[in-house]
Order: structure tokens, then sequence, then C-alpha cells
């Protein structure tokens, strides 16, 4: 029996709408500061896939979300393929050596750190009820490129997009080597037991119309078509994080199942600039759960009244921070659930 999540995401609207929240497993959570503690580091919770598979199952047993999303990281990809990955603290991820030219052909591809993520997707799903979506993801290539580029996350992506320019051959060769292990990354997760799976374009937002379309469109396009011929049925949700304009294009081109938007698009225009049936997920701002009170409650009426005539699935417009309160999260299902 399908879930309320995979309902919509195959284009049946349900009358009770589904809720999960991306990050919805971390920081914010007591139980999991706890676990990390006693555990070590991110990385060595991630790999781990018994601690990896408990603070997946942790948001669920607090507010019954239906989806449980995989805890990872999107960088487990260019690990994988061959990048050198570790977590500073306070400052994020760090990857050597940095691809300032897009030559990844001397990496040494490292594919079994795929295998730690596959355990847990599968110890998670053994503990799902029936009616809860099990979601898988990946970082889009374009986001992961711009990290493989500068060993780092950034604030314009300057190094990427001026790669980009002065040698588009050997970016695309870099998007193409990225989406291949993408494609295996993400079958594996399905075949482990994933339902449905969420393609993260973190930073699509920082490209201009023509590089959008090269990098993240046409990726994504070929990433949506491989899944949906090797695994027929599996919804794959498209999220350009900073899209704005170009999201209508997304999906119409991409041929996702179903489009993520972020807190800065107007839900009530995007709505009326969608194919007509199309799944929609999003997108309350993660400053009104954490901030709470008439705002939040009238925020989230807001985009349920904007998405009333077609499938749903209540979400942030990007990650849960790690300052909310956990009543806040109460305080919208509430709304959400009526």
């Amino acid at each position: 029996m399908a879930g309320p999540l995979l309902e919509n995401l195959r284009g049946t609207r349900t009358e009770r709408r589904p809720v999960w929240l991306m990050r919805q497993a971390g920081r914010y959570l007591a139980e999991y500061r706890a676990l990390r503690a006693e555990k070590g580091g991110f990385l060595e919770l991630v790999y781990d896939s018994e601690s990896a598979a408990e603070i997946t199952l942790q948001p669920l047993r607090r507010f019954g979300f239906d989806g449980a999303i995989l805890f990872s990281d999107i960088l487990i990809v260019p690990h994988a393929m061959g990048q050198d990955l570790w977590f500073e603290a306070g400052e994020g991820p760090r990857l050597a050596p940095q691809l300032v030219d897009g030559a990844w052909q001397s990496l040494e591809t490292a594919r079994h750190h795929f295998e730690p993520v596959y355990e847990t997707v599968r110890l998670t799903k053994a503990q799902l009820s029936d009616d809860v979506t099990m979601l898988g993801f990946i970082g889009s290539p374009w986001t992961i490129a711009t990290y493989m580029i500068a060993g780092q996350g950034s604030k314009d992506h300057g190094m990427a997009r001026a790669l980009a320019y002065r040698d588009p051959g050997a970016f695309q060769s870099l998007v193409d080597a990225i989406t291949e292990a993408s494609l295996e990354y993400l079958i594996g997760q399905i075949d482990a037991g994933a339902e449905a799976v969420q393609l993260f374009d973190s930073w699509a937002g920082s490209l201009s119309p023509d590089q959008f379309e090269r990098w993240v469109i046409a990726p994504n396009t070929r990433i949506a078509a491989a899944i949906h011929e090797a695994r027929p049925g599996v919804p794959v949700i498209g999220f350009p994080k900073g899209a704005g304009a170009k999201l209508p294009a997304y999906a119409r081109e991409t041929g996702v199942d179903g489009i993520g938007i972020d807190e800065t698009t107007d839900p009530v225009w995007i709505a009326s600039q969608l194919p007509s049936g199309m799944p929609v997920q999003g997108n309350l701002d993660p400053m009104l759960l954490l901030a709470g009170g008439d705002a939040l409650d009238a925020a989230a009426r807001r985009i349920l009244d904007a998405f009333a005539d077609r499938p749903h699935i209540f979400n942030l417009g990007h990650g849960i921070d790690k300052e909310t309160p956990v009543e806040h999260v109460h305080q919208l299902l509430k709304v959400v659930r009526g």
C-alpha cells in the first residue's frame, strides 16, 4: 500500500496533505545531538549504517512524518569518485584535490563508499510502516561540480562558473562523470528500498539562463530519464533551489515527476505556471519555522491554499535550521494536518 506522499508524487491528490521536512533528521533534535556526541563526527555517522538508520528514524518517532529522508550527505558522490572528504568543525565540508581545471580522470574511484549508505536504506526501510515513503537523494551534477572544483562551498560558485565559460569541454566531462556516478548511486539506493528520490540542485540559482539550460536542466533530464527507464514507477523530485523564473522550464523539460520549490518562490505564481496536475513540494521559509507564532500559521495556510487543486507535499523551502524549537514543528503539523 502506497502512503500519501508516494500517492501525491504519482499524481493523485490525497485528502490528507503529506509532509516531510528537508534536514528533518539532524541537529535541532536532542536525540541526534546525543548520538553524535557518542559516535563522533558527521562523516563517521554517515558511514555507520546502524547510526545513520537510527538518525533517519528519529524525526518519524517524534512527528510521524510521511517521508523518511535518508541521513547522508550530497558529497558522498565525489568521495566515491576519488576525492578526499572531511568536515571542518564550524566551517563545513572540504574536498581534495581541488579540480580547478575540471580534470577528474586522475582520481582513483572509491565506490565502496556507497555500500554503507545502501545498508542504511535497507535498515531504515525494514523499520518503516507501509504508509511512510523511503526517500533517497543525490546532489545534482552542477551543485556537486561546484564543490569538487573549489574544494568547499562558496558564495558565488565563481570557480565553477568561470571554468564552465573558459573550458566548457572540460566542465562537460566532469558533469558527465558526476552524472554517471550519481545514477549508479541512485539506482543502488532504489534497489536497497528507496521508493522515491530527490535531486538537490542547491546552487542552481547562481547560473545565467543559458548556463542553467546546459548545467542544470540537461543533466537532470538525463538522470530523470535514466531512472524512469531503469526503475519504472520510482518518482523523481527535482529541487533547483533559487531557480526562480526558470522553474517552469525546469518542470517542463527535465521530466521529473514532482517539483520542489524554495521559499523565495511565490506559491500562487508557481501554481499558475506549472503543468496542470504536476505534483509540487514546498515551500515554507525555514526562518518562519524558527520564528513560530501567528506568522507561521498564516504562511502555512497560504501554501496549503495555493496548492489545494494539485498534488502537494508540504515541506520547507530548504533545510530546517538547527536552532528550530521542536514545539514549532508540532505547531506546523497542527496546521497542515488540520
